[in-house]
């Protein structure tokens, strides 16, 4: 049978099996329905096996392909980075480029303007009042003294919305605003243009808009808050019109500026004479006594733009603090302000990417490590509180992260074994780099305790959600708990004790379960009263009889065996050993969970759940009028009253550290009586 297994597997297996021709050759040999059938079932047989060994393998390699989609997302990551810095890079070379181009241009241009600068101006007039003969509606135009032509053309407008061509217009660009008119269907004589909009140079910002066949030699207008985008014929109109623009709108800047410094008044100074004979007369030169002429300083506005491009951020920070030591104790001149204007405004943009580096958007691979570079340089900065708000906004967004990544399958204590390891890790690696990065700024230690709060928080959520919300039994849970308290002790080793913080979020759940778990072994225990007979138990068998008194013995009732008869009989009722196994129980898994918060509900509902048994006991006690079977009732009472009460006693007292005297007052209110078998239990 194996040998045929296999010839048919290294058959299936043949680079040269064709199904059609197998089963043809099948239909032949085979005598009837019964072959057909048998080699049906060997085929699927096979592929069962196949199945499984695959589904063997699968499980086999799962770590491995957990392993391999995380790294192939981290690349994902890094490549998405690559790329970003990549167009970065691309646009600081753009903007080189054009910047040289357009000193070419502006050298040009103003050589020509010197060589010829009142025939050029007039002839550009002339052409722009012939040109505006054409356009309706625009004769108060040329009433602005010094306005001239400087480029026009045919464009096409686009709907911003949805990209749909709107109309044909001329635009007229002119030395400080820019005219959009457009084409009149029924012509006037001369009249082809109607008015429709006039911008100032200064109220627009012109934008390139990327290539997106059929979309394409486009560029936007932006005048906020609303958006034009054009369409040139070709892409070299489309570069002469963005070039054109731009240095029009950097010559009007110019022209504004230096017809604002001409403006200002210059009043006659009246020098102070001072009466003081003390005073010493200051050199008239002293505001120049700050040198601003070394190369570095001079480069230092475009060294920074560098070294922001590149994220060479340390780099950008050491000149910072070499221009500020060497501007130290100057006094304080023009050019000095100017130069503190330049550097404040590449200072604003490196706070800005600084930030952006520390933002939760950004790849929370690395851990807190990672952050550790612009947490620093954003301390030189001065900005300590910003950095320490971005810092642990980054690494609550990497504990969020990891939470909601991890896996509910399985046992919920795996669950929580995995969950707390993975957060107080995190936690605990956060407060290492914190106090790390942090030593210096003893103000921010307050804000990582309320960041560890919110923290714990997050973590209680998804702890309750598991363990308490899903109705998980009180052995479970208090297991989870401990485990948890476990993890919350490790934090010692650097000062930070969460312990308080997290019984104070976890103490309504476990007051909920204890009261639940409460209400299940009283409804249990009127279930078994229901239906008690008042018989001794039987066994059956020696095993059974062993394995209760080992229950016993790990209750704590150590002197069980006196109770236990000939022929694996037990001289107790079956209720009676029934609740004192559940009541030890929740005994033992109420201490697990208890914290002082926790002291009063527990142990009343200690208490109550030990009224319900007693209860039972004594009404039997009144109730029964067999005397045999009253004797026995009073023996388990005097086993509830002398050997499970002083242990359940002397068991809460251990736990807890301080004796119940709840528990006390309640053994002394039942007394069973041993000398008259027709005394009951008072019970209160």
């Amino acid at each position: 049978m194996s040998d045929t297994h296999n010839r048919l597997r290294k058959q299936l297996e043949s680079p040269n099996f064709e199904s059609q021709n197998y089963v043809k050759q099948l239909s032949q040999q085979s005598d009837g329905d019964r072959d057909l059938q048998e080699h049906r079932q060997k085929i699927q047989n096979l592929a069962d096996e196949t199945a499984q060994n695959l589904k063997k393998n699968v499980y086999k390699n799962y770590r491995q392909f957990i392993e391999t989609a995380k790294e192939i997302s981290y690349l994902e990551s890094e490549m998405y980075q690559l790329s970003h810095i990549l167009t970065e890079q691309k646009s600081i070379m753009e903007s080189i480029t054009q910047t040289l181009l357009s000193t070419d241009k502006d050298e040009t241009a103003k050589e020509m303007l010197t060589a010829f600068p009142k025939e050029t101006e007039e002839v550009k007039q002339r052409t722009l009042t012939t040109l505006l003969e054409k356009v309706e509606g625009c004769k108060n135009i040329m009433e602005t003294p010094g306005r001239y032509l400087v480029y026009n053309g045919d464009l096409f407008e686009y709907d911003v919305d949805n990209m749909a061509q709107i109309q044909r217009v001329h635009a007229f660009l002119m030395n400080d605003c820019l005219l959009i008119a457009t084409w009149l269907a029924n012509r006037r004589g001369a009249v082809k243009y109607k008015y429709n909009a006039l911008y100032d140079l200064e109220s627009f910002a012109v934008v390139n808009v990327k290539d997106n066949p059929p979309m394409k030699d486009m560029f936007k207008i932006l005048m906020f808050p609303d958006s034009r985008i054009f369409q040139a014929e070709n892409s070299k109109i489309k570069k002469e019109w963005l070039e054109i623009l731009e240095e029009t709108k950097k010559k009007n800047v110019v022209k504004d500026r230096h017809k604002k410094e001409e403006e200002v008044p210059n009043s006659p100074v009246r020098p102070e004479v001072s009466t003081n004979p003390f005073d010493v007369e200051e050199p008239l030169d002293s505001e120049e006594a700050v040198d601003l002429s070394p190369e570095w300083i001079q480069e230092l506005p475009e060294d920074l733009d560098v070294c922001i491009a590149q994220r060479d951020f340390e780099g950008a920070v050491d000149l910072l603090d070499k221009l500020n030591e060497y501007l130290k104790d100057q006094s304080v001149t023009p050019h000095v302000k100017e130069l503190r204007g330049k550097v404040d405004e590449r200072v604003r943009q490196l706070i800005d990417v600084l930030v952006f580096e520390l933002s939760p958007d950004r790849s929370l691979r690395g851990g807190p490590k990672a952050t550790r570079r612009a947490v620093s340089q954003l301390i030189r900065l001065g900005q300590s509180t910003k950095a320490c708000e971005l810092f642990l906004k980054n690494r609550a967004a990497a504990v969020q992260t990891a939470i909601r990544q991890l896996r509910i399958e399985g046992a919920t204590l795996l669950y929580i074994h995995k969950l707390c390891n993975i957060f107080f890790t995190s936690l605990l690696e956060t407060a290492k780099e914190f106090e790390m990065d942090f030593k210096g700024n003893t103000g921010c230690y307050s804000a990582f305790v309320v960041w560890s709060r919110s923290a714990m928080k997050m973590f209680v959520d998804a702890f309750s959600g598991q363990v308490f919300d899903s109705k998980e039994s009180l052995s479970t849970a208090s297991e989870c708990v401990k485990v948890a308290k476990e993890h919350c002790t490790q934090l010692s080793e650097i000062g930070l004790d969460l312990t308080f913080i997290l019984q104070s979020l976890l103490v309504k759940d476990i007051k909920a379960a204890l009261i639940s778990y409460k209400d299940i072994i009283i409804e249990a225990t009127k279930h078994r009263n229901s239906e008690e007979m008042w018989r001794k138990m039987n066994l059956m068998t020696p095993e059974a009889l062993t394995k209760l008194k080992e229950e016993m013995r790990g209750c704590g009732i150590g002197s069980f065996e006196q109770y236990t008869g000939d022929d694996c009989w037990v001289n107790l009722s079956y209720t009676v050993v029934a609740f004192t196994k559940q009541m030890m129980g929740f005994l033992e898994e109420g201490l697990k969970l208890y914290f002082p918060e926790l002291h009063m509900v527990f142990l009343e509902s200690l208490r109550e759940v030990i009224l319900e048994c007693t209860q039972h006991v004594d009404y039997s006690l009144r109730c029964e009028q067999d005397a045999e079977k009253k004797a026995f009732i009073m023996q388990n009472a005097i086993f509830l009253h002398e050997i499970v009460l002083p242990v359940v006693e002397k068991r809460f007292e251990e736990g807890v550290g301080k004796p119940a005297k709840q528990l006390q007052d309640l053994k002394k209110h039942l007394r069973p009586m041993r000398v008259n078998p027709e005394s009951t239990m008072s019970v209160v």
